[in-house]
């Protein structure tokens, strides 16, 4: 089967998480990055896109002019990945939805809620998907997790406990050139929320994704430690799930001797799940007034869920990239069937798209509106 043609806005030289999606793309050989919008300004796109092997005339100076003269080309991109900085994607995306080019957007949706509004309004339109990289939900643990709660292991959930502390803002590096930095801490680029819109959104949308549960209610207390910084740096909110269940979410950039240690719990009638990010191959099952027990990710205990986004043999690590190249490859078989005229099936429904990306959007806007209001609860 002939790859799907793809496009790239953002991700040049000294785009991190640009070459994440290139990994994560051509992985299991789904896609082939043929054009791109690599940059700010036509000079370095071009420079990117030399580096990367495009041919020239297909590196653009703007996502725009991208976005015309491939849906021009008999040859042009079938998919696009918007991986900007959160500002730029919902223009961006709405550009290639209105072409029927499929996008696949990096998190959170945008940076405001009118915007994301906005391309909620233009996916709904479109004979085009959208997918947007939640990428901790493609972990084989976590579809593992998601299956037993599903399938009642658990009982009815009662307890949720997510986090995802990091370190690497505890200093003030937006004010030493460090571009991740600057347009993360900037609210033009990145939006109302700090750590709670980069990381919070994860825990946020992993206790979601594996209990099934919607978030009703939340009280969040936002702060900014870092000197000058306007965007929280550390988060801690109290969530009310549909249903009755109650949980607790902390995000934070400044808590020494964390990198990116997302982790989730879960308790219900029955008995408790825990699961940790950097550990990811490890899901721990207590059944009520039984031993702990140790899930394996193709090994002890796990089922047809985690074995069907598992690559390689028990006791070899799979994490972050092979999460993103999960969702490639899910969003490679849904494309091809909406090319077919084939209706979904069930696996589509475990891609994150514009529900996702709206109740993530939600979620920013009421903590953000919760902490002003002295951490008073407020309503999604």
């Amino acid at each position: 089967m002939q790859p799907i043609r793809l496009g790239m806005v953002g991700g040049g030289n000294d785009a991190f998480i640009g070459a994440v999606h290139r990994i994560a793309a051509r992985l299991d050989a789904h896609f082939d990055l043929v054009a791109g919008a690599l940059s700010s300004t036509p000079e370095k796109s071009l420079a990117s896109g030399a580096a990367l092997g495009l041919d020239p005339a297909r590196c653009y100076g703007n996502f725009s002019e991208m976005a015309e003269r491939e849906a021009a080309r008999p040859d042009g991109i079938e998919a696009v990945s918007v991986v900007t900085p959160n500002h730029v994607h919902a223009a961006a995306a709405c550009a290639f939805l209105a072409r029927g080019i499929h996008v696949i957007c990096d998190k959170p949706l945008t940076s405001t809620m009118e915007d994301a509004q906005k391309l909620a309004a233009a996916v709904a339109e479109a004979d085009a998907l959208f997918v947007l990289t939640h990428n901790y939900t493609g972990y084989p643990m976590i579809r593992q997790a998601r299956a037993m709660v599903a399938d009642g292991a658990l009982g009815p959930i009662r307890v949720v406990q997510a986090e995802y502390p990091q370190d690497w803002l505890s200093t003030p590096l937006e004010k030493e050139g460090l571009k991740q930095a600057e347009w993360r801490t900037d609210p033009a680029r990145s939006g109302a929320g700090g750590s709670v819109g980069d990381i919070g959104t994860h825990a946020h949308n992993l206790a979601c994704f594996v209990t099934g549960l919607e978030v009703e209610a939340l009280a969040a207390d936002l702060q900014s430690f870092g000197p000058g910084r306007v965007l929280d740096d550390n988060a801690h909110v109290m969530l009310r799930f549909a249903g009755g269940a109650r949980g607790m979410l902390w995000s934070s950039q400044v808590a020494p001797g964390n990198e990116n240690a997302l982790r989730l719990r879960v308790y219900g009638e029955k008995g408790g799940l825990e699961w940790a990010q950097e550990d990811p191959n490890y899901l721990w099952f207590t059944p009520l007034g039984e031993p702990k027990r140790l899930v394996t990710r193709n090994g002890s205990g796990a089922g047809a869920a985690a074995a069907a986004v598992s690559r390689i043999p028990p006791g070899h690590p799979e994490g972050y990239l092979e999460g993103f190249a999960n969702l490639y490859a899910g969003a490679a078989g849904a494309i091809r069937r909406k090319q077919a005229g084939e209706p979904p099936v069930e696996d589509d429904a475990l891609l994150p798209g514009i529900d996702a990306g709206m109740a993530g959007m939600r979620f920013i806007s009421a903590c953000v509106r919760s902490s002003q209001d002295n951490a008073a609860w407020v309503s999604l």
